[in-house]
């Protein structure tokens, strides 16, 4: 007779953690990705579980949610921003945050009734709608659960803070001084940095990367990427650079952005969709042209990329130019039409490209997983 086997008590004494995020903004997946993999390769025997909160909502509540998002900040950015500055103004933000957090307590009921079911001695939230929940059950005594909020951006929303949050992650020691500002007692903030993949950090020769991605080693090269969406100036950056670079674009998602860039068959242009070697196309680039997306600023400081952003998403990815602005790390483009010239310079100059690699060195954290993994399991 075979018998079933039985979890070691080294899996029935690990703490039970929940990490979890919210699919709107890939940046949040990824912070969530990044400690849960963290977790699941270097503690086997955790017991770790992966959610989706907005699995856990009403199927409309969800849909909306997930679509308006997504309908806001690629058409219509600036209204997503007056949203954005309404609901953080110091006359308006305590009434905002009861109206949204009305509407999600209405929704969230069965994500509620999860974190009672299962008992989670630490949950882990890489979006403001978990944290929010999880600060809420614990405040209300319906869960003992140890709650961990990783805040994803440089800058910090009000929605952020929650009564009820045992421990906050920061991105940058500006970032601690926010959540300070907005009531956070210092000794629960942890200036880790925002988690990336570990694929991030192994070491990468830019020859070989090269050679395995089919690019010339020898050439400047520019890496243009725009996010999951594939959204943004890509084509009139791609004209304007030509023949100045060598160029990898993403297309992402974006399936006729691709289509269109391929049949140009424009010389010293590599045109990728989706990728998940982003970490290797960024050790055989010397620049990056990106949306300055909390996520995508982390990876590239720990590889030590130096970024130029453009498409700026009003609120949370202005508050992240703004950081790295007083960091001397990054140039923002309003207009690509001077794109060429800051690329040429750039060119032209090496030494201050190598300027704010040693900036980048100052601020990066490439230990953020690792550190939050700790007191995860602490």
């Amino acid at each position: 007779m075979i018998l079933p086997r039985l979890p070691s008590l080294l899996s029935m004494n690990s703490p039970k953690i929940l990490i979890t995020h919210a699919s709107a903004g890939s940046g949040h997946t990824k912070a969530a990705e990044a400690v849960y993999s963290y977790l699941k390769a270097h503690n086997p025997e955790a017991r770790v579980t992966f959610l989706n909160v907005l699995d856990k909502t009403n199927g409309i509540f969800k849909t909306g949610y997930v679509q308006g998002y997504n309908f806001l900040v690629n058409s219509f950015p600036e209204l997503w921003g007056a949203g954005f500055a309404l609901s953080s103004s110091a006359l308006f933000k305590k009434t905002v945050k009861v109206i949204n957090n009305s509407v999600e307590r209405i929704n969230s009921g069965r994500f509620f009734d999860f974190l009672k079911a299962e008992n989670f001695d630490v949950i882990v939230s890489a979006h403001f709608l978990s944290s929010w929940a999880a600060a809420f059950m614990k405040k209300t005594k319906k869960i003992q659960s140890r709650v961990v909020t990783v805040v994803t951006d440089f800058d910090v929303h009000p929605f952020w803070v929650n009564s009820g949050t045992d421990d906050y992650i920061a991105g940058s020691e500006f970032t601690r001084g926010r959540l300070v500002s907005l009531g956070v007692e210092p000794e629960r903030i942890h200036t880790f940095g925002i988690p990336v993949s570990e694929k991030f950090l192994l070491p990468m020769n830019r020859k070989e990367m090269c050679r395995k991605n089919g690019l010339n080693e020898n050439e400047f090269t520019v890496l243009l990427i725009t996010g999951s969406f594939g959204s943004g100036p890509i084509e009139d950056i791609l004209t304007i650079l030509q023949g100045q670079a060598q160029i990898i674009v993403v297309c992402a998602r974006n399936k006729r952005l691709y289509d269109e860039l391929v049949s140009k068959q424009c010389p010293m242009v590599k045109i990728l969709g989706f990728v998940d070697n982003i970490n290797e196309l960024m050790a055989c680039s010397d620049l990056i042209i990106t949306k300055p997306g909390g996520l995508t600023i982390s990876e590239s400081m720990v590889m030590e990329l130096p970024p130029v952003f453009i498409s700026a998403i009003p609120g949370q990815e202005t508050g992240n130019v703004r950081f790295l602005a007083n960091q001397g790390v990054g140039t923002y483009i309003k207009d690509v039409v001077n794109v060429r010239d800051i690329v040429l310079d750039y060119k032209g100059h090496p030494e201050k490209l190598a300027a704010i690699k040693t900036r980048i060195c100052g601020i990066k954290k490439p230990n953020a997983v690792k550190d939050i993994a700790d007191l995860i399991l602490k």
